[in-house]
């Protein structure tokens, strides 16, 4: 005698593990793209300091001036256009949202597109921005349990002599780059941080630095850590829309679309205020 058992579906869907966003840290959205496509940055020099001249020195137009000789100012502009214009739209079939047991929920499947596709989308390339802009890069390096933190504090030194903010500063590294830090004895990380931070995703200081740790998958190949100040990169969202649509025309069920416009840009000015190591495979 056969007896055929049950099979029994859960209403439950196996979600796939992503990590929440971390960009916010690093970056700034101090400028404003509302009502264009494209914003001009000044970069304005400066002039040299002169020892004062109680008799005077004479100028070209005759005149005399006891400050020094009179220098103009360069004002040169940084054009920001927005190059990252994305979208993307699926359909849910009514009978098939029915027929497995509201799994197919619109706004459930709009929440998860977000999270497992459009998240990680936006964070790799601000981080690819972030590393190709950087100010500061030495040659690669074999990052070892033995060297990280010397590599580290040479860039935050780097950052120092580039007069950069002390305060804000991020340090930014993969799980593996982190399993050297906590290999390498010198290196004592305060972990006494507040619950904001935590949430925000910091997991400890080191070198007045917030430690922040990201998966492999969201930043270059090549990449060891990065020390960035976040008023280096301005990473504006000027549009971000979703829509689900109930029973438009020719279709019975909901189609769903959104739109998502963004960029990244590393300020020319400001540059040397990120500091990217890569990293270098060991020798076999």
């Amino acid at each position: 005698m056969s007896v055929e058992l049950v099979t029994k579906f859960s209403k439950y869907v196996d979600e796939q593990f992503k990590a929440e966003s971390k960009r916010n840290l690093l970056t700034n959205n101090d400028y404003d793209w509302i009502g264009a496509h494209i914003v001009k940055v000044y970069t304005v020099t400066t002039v040299s300091m002169n020892d004062y001249d109680r008799e005077g020195v004479e100028l070209t137009d005759g005149r005399w001036s006891r400050y020094g000789l009179i220098e103009g100012l360069d004002a040169t502009t940084q054009e920001l256009p927005l190059k990252r214009d994305r979208s993307f739209t699926f359909v849910i079939d009514k009978l098939d949202n029915e027929e497995t047991g509201d799994i197919l929920n619109a706004a459930a499947a709009l929440a998860r597109q977000v999270r497992e596709v459009i998240v990680p989308e936006v964070d790799s390339y601000t981080y690819g921005v972030m590393c190709d802009g950087a100010g500061v890069k030495p040659d690669a390096m074999v990052l070892t349990a033995d060297n990280i933190y010397e590599a580290i504090l040479a860039g935050n030194t780097a950052i120092d002599e580039a007069e950069a903010p002390e305060t804000n500063r991020v340090l930014l590294v993969t799980p593996a780059t982190y399993t050297l830090m906590k290999r390498n004895p010198d290196i004592t990380m305060e972990t006494d941080i507040g619950q904001a931070q935590r949430q925000l995703g910091v997991i400890g200081l080191l070198d007045g630095c917030s430690v922040i740790k990201v998966p492999a998958n969201r930043v270059p190949a090549d990449f060891g850590f990065m020390i960035a100040h976040p008023s280096a990169t301005v990473a504006p969202v000027k549009l971000e829309e979703y829509k689900i649509h109930i029973d438009p025309p020719g279709l019975s069920g909901n189609l769903v679309e959104g739109r998502v416009c963004y960029d990244a840009f590393v300020l020319e000015n400001k540059k040397k205020g990120i500091y990217y190591q890569a990293s270098q495979a060991a020798a076999k």
